[in-house]
């Protein structure tokens, strides 16, 4: 089991740590994508895809067809652990090799964005205020990494829920065999 969430984390992480790193580099010194949120989840997603497939070969192929829910739900947690850290090292890449601020240009955006939806005075005081302490905090590879970690970590425990209760049927996408 362990070679398969070894593998498929691999898969996964690549999947979506290479498309990360394109869009960083190629994108690096411009605004952030209007739906760059989304095309991030959804590349995430399309990546973690590798966990049901993961489980999947698991149970038709080591295990004969039959997987229990728990161990099939944690070998979806190992592949995405391992996607996790390989999406946390494409960001610090990315990131290292475009010499990019991020936090000083999001802090700009998501200002910027508030100001345009009316936000002023001392509310607007108090939220730039805020993302100072963001910039300082992001400077901290202790609190920079697990954040970065905590973006494709939950989409990875929600599709490891889903495939594992799906997989736990036998009947579900069964191997027909000879």
């Amino acid at each position: 089991m362990l070679n398969k969430i070894l593998s498929y984390g691999v898969i996964a992480g690549l999947m979506a740590g290479v498309p990360l790193s394109v869009l960083t580099v190629s994108m690096a010194g411009k605004p952030p994508l209007t739906h760059g949120m989304a095309i991030g989840y959804l590349t995430m997603l399309i990546a973690l895809t590798a966990v049901f497939a993961g489980v999947k070969r698991y149970r038709d192929q080591d295990l004969g067809g039959v997987i229990a829910f728990w161990p099939a739900f944690g070998m979806g947690l190992g592949i995405s652990v391992i996607a996790g850290l390989f999406y946390v090292a494409a960001w610090e890449a990315s990131v290292a090799i475009t010499h990019m601020d991020f936090a000083s240009d999001y802090a700009k955006f998501v200002i910027e964005d508030r100001k345009a939806h009316g936000m002023s005075g001392e509310a607007l005081a108090k939220f730039s205020a805020e993302m100072e302490q963001f910039k300082v905090q992001y400077a901290d590879p202790l609190f920079r990494l697990p954040m970065v970690f905590a973006e494709i970590f939950p989409v990875g425990v929600l599709v490891s829920l889903v495939s594992a209760a799906l997989l736990r049927n036998r009947r579900f996408l069964a191997v027909r065999r000879a």
